[in-house]
């Protein structure tokens, strides 16, 4: 058997594991280590960064050195891992040799750390966001809170008004742009919701007493109470209970524990916790990834009940599609930068004026552009464009240049939970599979319609007809 020296070098801890990567015996150190990231020994290894070293050496079939470190809750392992593997008929594991052990103290986050922290987890768990100029006049307002559909109808309706005129701050007389310190941290509520809100304004630029913006997050302070719905009449003859049980009940008390898990995972790729190896803060992310489908899940689940519930309606106003496209384009100009993707608004407000209700039009804007982005190929076009239509009806288009649709897809990819897979991704769409039906519903509750065709020159066009509003 070729064994480790243990007398070379400076040792300070040996283990040896097996096949199946269970550490069989271990040095007093490497034992405790082992424990205390919740292993024993024998038992399967429990140290992360340990462990994929030895699954490399493994499957390999190679000697590995390199440096060496691991946390066991109160401080940082540091030394200089060798792993050699063991012949299969000696066990087919792996000799553990880890030289210069040393333990250090954790140092404590610094201030910039700590804050760092403390402002992705509020991002995080925020149900309102949005971004403010230099003197805290609203720009863009974001919400994924029942409750704050009235907040974000306010935003929209007179552009450019300071935030604190839309929120009764509690504790604070005066509501005109205060230093944005004396507004940080305090509590508010505003109509439509009866939940009490934490504010949190983080200042945008390097110069913090004279920043170029803020970024504006509202934090509930307890999640939403469901509300009771009267069971319809085939429910009560049935005698069976409501089935659209997520969106009432569920979706509320889910939120907040999702948007946790969101938080926890985005800090840890961050590495705001302290040092990480790239696999683990990569694997971090796919968590943060999978918690923000889960919750964008939740709410389609939320806005399926509310489309699905006898008699919904939609308000009637006068709706300027040209501007509901601009503010729908704005409000995902970060998600299409990021993919290079150009989002291309065309028409001029005041000539498609619609009968309908803003948010809903707005609703159905985003999900289309938000898909068109999302299907396009990197460094394309989105283009957005409004018109008058004939027989009394305006609509907006959007246009990608992703793959397209069939003529059978586009029987298909209004349907309930339809995941139609358009692109080079094999059919792995991840989204609900409810965007389009929820969308195509509104357009209905609104007398219009969504519908999609291939476009000769490539992509997808998305077209909602709605009725023109006819002035008294």
């Amino acid at each position: 058997m070729n064994t480790i020296d243990q007398t070379e070098g400076l040792v300070g801890a040996y283990g040896l594991t097996d096949s199946l990567d269970r550490l069989l015996n271990a040095d007093t150190p490497l034992a405790d280590l082992q424990e205390r990231c919740g292993g024993d020994v024998p038992g399967t290894l429990a140290i992360p960064e340990l462990l994929a070293l030895v699954q490399q050496a493994r499957s390999m079939g190679l000697k590995i050195g390199r440096t060496f470190r691991a946390f066991d809750g109160d401080a940082e392992i540091s030394g200089f891992a060798r792993i050699h593997p063991v012949a299969q008929h000696e066990g087919g594991g792996c000799e553990v040799l880890i030289e210069n052990w040393q333990r250090s103290p954790l140092a404590p986050p610094t201030t910039r750390e700590f804050a760092a922290k403390i402002d992705a987890i509020d991002r995080a768990t925020a149900e309102i966001s949005g971004r403010l100029d230099a003197r805290q006049r609203i720009q863009v307002l974001n919400t994924r809170a029942p409750d704050a559909a009235a907040l974000q109808l306010a935003a929209v309706d007179v552009p450019g008004k300071v935030w604190t005129e839309l929120v009764e701050l509690k504790g604070i007389a005066h509501h005109q742009p205060l230093h944005w310190r004396l507004l940080d941290g305090a509590s508010c509520r505003f109509a439509g919701s009866p939940r009490n809100w934490r504010v949190r304004l983080i200042p945008i630029g390097s110069d913090v007493q004279n920043p170029v913006g803020f970024e504006v997050l509202l934090i509930a302070e307890e999640p939403l109470a469901p509300t009771p719905r009267e069971p319809s009449l085939d429910e009560r003859h049935n005698g069976t209970s409501p089935t659209r049980l997520v969106g009432t009940a569920l979706t509320p008390v889910l939120r907040q524990p999702v948007a946790r898990i969101i938080a926890n995972a985005e800090t840890i790729r961050a590495r705001l916790a302290g040092p990480l190896r790239d696999e683990y803060s990569d694997y971090a992310g796919t968590i943060a990834s999978a918690g923000q489908h889960l919750a964008a899940m939740l709410d389609d689940l939320a806005d399926l009940e509310v489309v699905e519930t006898e008699g919904f309606t939609t308000a009637k106003e006068a709706v300027d599609l040209a501007d509901a496209a601009v503010r729908a384009a704005g409000i995902l100009g970060v998600r299409a930068q990021n993919r290079e993707t150009a989002l291309v608004v065309q028409g001029r407000q005041g000539t498609a004026v619609a009968s309908a209700e803003f948010r809903r039009v707005l609703q159905i804007l985003i999900n289309l552009i938000g898909n068109a982005v999302a299907y396009s190929p990197a460094a394309s076009t989105v283009t957005i464009a409004t018109i008058a239509a004939a027989g009394g009806k305006v609509c907006v288009t959007v246009a990608d240049e992703g793959p397209g649709v069939t003529a059978e897809q586009a029987d298909r990819i209004f349907n309930k939970g339809e995941r139609l897979g358009r692109g080079n991704d094999g059919g792995k769409d991840k989204g609900s599979g409810l965007g389009l039906y929820i969308s195509r519903r509104l357009a209905i509750a609104m007398d219009g319609s969504l519908t999609v065709e291939g476009r000769p020159e490539g992509g997808a066009l998305f077209r909602l007809e709605l009725p023109q509003y006819q002035q008294l």
